[in-house]
C-alpha cells in the first residue's frame, strides 16, 4: 500500500456514538466543524440510533473533504445485498470519501437484549464474516458503480479475524484495545494492510474524576461484550482485572486520560506500534453530550503543526512531554 493510500484518512480522526442521539441539524453543524478543525475522518458507531447508511449520508452531505467511516456497520442488521447497494451508492455520490467498516459478529451464542429487544445475530465470527464478504461481492450491479469501489475494513481483534481483514479487505479497525494489541495486529497483518485503531480518551486534568469516567466505560464493555473480554484475556489480563469491576491496570491500558499531552502520548504510542490512523473517542460523564470543547482543544495538538517539545511533564500516568514527535521512518506519524 502506498503512503498516499495510508494517509488518505489522515493520521488522526474522531470516533463517536454521540451523533446517534443528536438532531440532524446539530450533526451537520458538528461534522462541518470537525472537518474545519483538520481531523482526517469521522468514524460513527451503530447501535439503535440512526441506521449506519443514513448516518453516513448525513455526515457526507454536511462536509466536503473529510472521510466518513462506519465503525462499524453491524452485519446482523442488514442483508449483504442491502449493504452492497448502499455502499455503491455512497461511493458513487461521494467519491473516495466513504469507508465501510463491518463487524457485529459473535464469539458465542448468547442472546443480548437492548431495552427488551433481542439484538440480531448471524452466527459465529470468522465463517460468518467470510460468508458476508462473499455475498457482498456476488451482488449484481444494475446501477452506477463507483471506480474505485469504497474501501472496506473489518472490526478485527483476534488473530484469525485480523488475518482475514488483511486477506479480504483494506485492513482492520480494532476497538477497545491497548497499544500492545496494535503491535500484535501489525505483526499478524503484515506491512501493507491498513490499521485504524480506536482510542478512548478523557480530557480532564482532575485525574480522579477522569478515572471514574474511564472506569465506567471499561466496565460496560467488560460486563456486556464477550469478544472484548476474550481479547483482553489474550493480552494477559486475567480474572483479577475483570471480576468485580475492571482493574486500574486494565482501565489505564484501554483509556488515556488527563491533559492534552496524555492523549498525544497514547496516540503516538499506537502510531509507533504500527497503526496508520488513530480515531479518538472522547468520553465524558454525560455520554449523550457532544464533546465539542474537547474536540476543539485536542485539534491543535493532534492535527496541526506544533512547536518542539519541552521538558515539562504533564499530569497523570499517561502524560507526555510536549507535542507528539515524529516516529521512525517508514510509518506515518503525527505532524510536529
Amino acid at each position: 500500500m502506498s503512503d498516499d493510500a495510508r494517509t488518505g484518512l489522515g493520521r488522526v480522526g474522531i470516533w463517536t456514538f454521540v451523533y446517534e442521539g443528536q438532531p440532524a441539524g446539530r450533526v451537520r453543524e458538528s461534522a462541518a466543524e470537525l472537518e474545519e478543525l483538520g481531523y482526517g475522518a469521522i468514524w460513527h458507531g451503530e447501535a439503535f440510533g440512526r441506521d449506519t447508511v443514513g448516518q453516513a449520508w448525513l455526515l457526507l452531505s454536511a462536509t466536503r473533504r473529510i472521510t466518513v467511516a462506519s465503525g462499524i456497520a453491524n452485519i446482523a442488521f442488514r442483508d449483504p445485498i442491502a449493504m452492497a447497494g448502499a455502499t455503491r451508492t455512497l461511493g458513487e455520490a461521494f467519491p473516495g470519501r466513504y469507508l465501510l467498516g463491518l463487524g457485529g459478529h459473535r464469539v458465542d451464542d448468547t442472546v443480548h437484549e437492548v431495552d427488551g429487544y433481542p439484538v440480531p445475530a448471524r452466527g459465529r465470527a470468522l465463517a460468518t464474516m467470510r460468508g458476508y464478504l462473499d455475498a457482498m461481492d456476488a451482488v449484481p450491479a444494475h446501477g452506477p458503480v463507483p471506480d474505485p469501489a469504497p474501501r472496506r475494513v473489518l472490526a478485527a481483534l483476534g488473530p484469525r479475524m485480523l488475518a482475514l481483514a488483511a486477506e479480504r479487505t483494506w485492513g482492520a479497525h480494532p476497538y477497545f484495545v491497548p497499544v500492545e494489541h496494535t503491535a500484535r495486529a501489525r505483526a499478524i497483518m503484515g506491512p501493507d494492510a491498513f490499521l485504524g485503531v480506536e482510542q478512548a480518551v478523557v480530557l480532564d486534568t482532575d485525574l480522579g474524576r477522569a478515572r471514574e469516567v474511564a472506569t465506567a466505560h471499561v466496565a460496560g464493555y467488560v460486563a456486556a461484550a464477550a469478544h472484548q473480554r476474550a481479547n483482553v484475556r489474550r493480552l494477559g489480563f486475567g480474572d483479577a482485572d475483570l471480576t468485580g469491576g475492571p482493574s486500574r491496570r486494565l482501565v489505564d491500558a484501554i483509556v488515556a486520560y488527563g491533559d492534552t499531552e496524555a492523549v498525544c502520548r497514547r496516540v503516538r504510542e499506537h502510531l509507533d506500534a504500527g497503526a496508520d490512523h488513530v480515531c479518538v473517542q472522547v468520553l465524558s460523564a454525560d455520554s449523550a453530550a457532544l464533546p465539542e470543547r474537547e474536540w476543539r482543544e485536542l485539534a491543535p495538538a493532534l492535527v496541526a503543526p506544533s512547536p518542539a517539545p519541552d521538558s515539562r511533564q504533564g499530569s497523570g500516568s499517561q502524560a507526555s512531554s510536549g507535542a507528539v514527535p515524529p516516529g521512525p521512518a517508514g510509518r506515518v506519524r503525527l505532524r510536529t
